[in-house]
């Protein structure tokens, strides 16, 4: 029988801490997520998407570190969002350490006196894909409300993130993994419209394909670097072992129901 952990997600406010010396940076995710979302113009053109949105409502159940968007605006507006992006992190006290010249990209210096993390990326992805779809989510531990990428928009994307990635960076992701197998457990669909606008491939083939590139690309040394300060000790012992055989189990089950 796979393997599924036992919890009520839809319940869950918050993301979970697998480490104390994580507070920090998670605090500095909610500051920043919270300034955005009170800057009209800003919640107005950054769909927030990816892990950390996932972990924050609840659709995850591990930690994530970065803050990633869709944008929604003109590429002639850039300038104006990274303005008014820049005069946030300003007025928290982040330092900009790196950035994209001419994207929406920035990795924040924040300060921390003890060992852990002091480097916050926000990353905000455009064009659009024409598949995607939103739609308003409220994030009960900062009482905000953000557009946000569906549950099955999110599903999608992070079915092709796996091997977009390594064809991008030569670089595989356990979490790509993880959350591949939580969303499969969970018994959530997937946008097929995605799929086939990211891949020109209709979500048979292309799972068929996601199959062979998990069995000859992925191996426990990415699954153990990427999730082990992500995940609880107990869990991620768990996922170690069984994560790789579970998701191809998963995504064969898919592959005979289409």
């Amino acid at each position: 029988m796979p393997w599924v952990i036992k919890s009520n997600f839809r319940n869950m406010s918050s993301m979970i801490l697998p480490d104390k010396k994580d507070a920090i940076h998670k605090a500095w995710l909610y500051r920043v997520l919270q300034s955005l979302a009170d800057e009209p113009y800003l919640a107005g053109c950054l769909y927030f998407k990816g892990g950390t949105c996932a972990s924050m409502l609840g659709w995850l159940d591990r930690f994530s570190v970065d803050l990633d968007f869709d944008y929604a605006g003109e590429e002639k507006d850039v300038k104006k969002t990274k303005i008014l992006l820049e005069k946030i992190f300003a007025e928290l006290g982040l330092t900009i350490k790196d950035g994209s010249k001419n994207g929406i990209q920035y990795f924040l210096k924040y300060e921390n006196d003890g060992r852990g993390r002091r480097i916050l990326k926000l990353d905000a992805s455009f064009p659009l894909f024409h598949a995607s779809k939103y739609k308003p989510e409220r994030f009960l531990e900062i009482d905000r409300i953000l557009n946000c990428q569906t549950k099955e928009t999110m599903f999608a994307h992070k079915l092709v993130a796996l091997r977009d990635r390594f064809n991008r960076t030569g670089g595989i992701a356990g979490r790509d993994i993880y959350d591949i197998h939580h969303f499969f457990m969970n018994g959530w669909k997937y946008d097929t419209e995605v799929i086939i606008e990211r891949t020109d491939k209709e979500p048979k083939e292309f799972l068929k394909e996601l199959v062979g590139f998990i069995e000859t690309k992925v191996s426990k040394k990415h699954i153990d670097e990427d999730l082990n300060p992500l995940l609880p000790a107990g869990k991620f012992a768990l996922a170690r072992k069984v994560l790789k055989g579970e998701t191809i189990s998963l995504i064969k089950d898919e592959i005979r129901r289409l």
